[in-house]
């Protein structure tokens, strides 16, 4: 079965400057801008804002 081109796979990378990364997919359709998620960081030891690396 074929991915859709409408849910691409994108990265998340840490503000913290830490260089964590979380893999995640996005609906292009509804969040056309870049994704902004606040997850948790392991190596700064809190939530931080995760944006989205192209």
């Amino acid at each position: 079965m074929a991915r859709s081109i409408a849910r691409p796979v994108v990265r998340l990378k840490s503000s913290a400057g830490t260089g964590v990364t979380y893999v995640t997919r996005k609906n292009r359709l509804n969040d056309p801008d870049r994704l902004v998620l606040r997850k948790y960081d392991p190596v700064a030891g809190e939530h931080v804002p995760f944006r989205e690396e192209r």
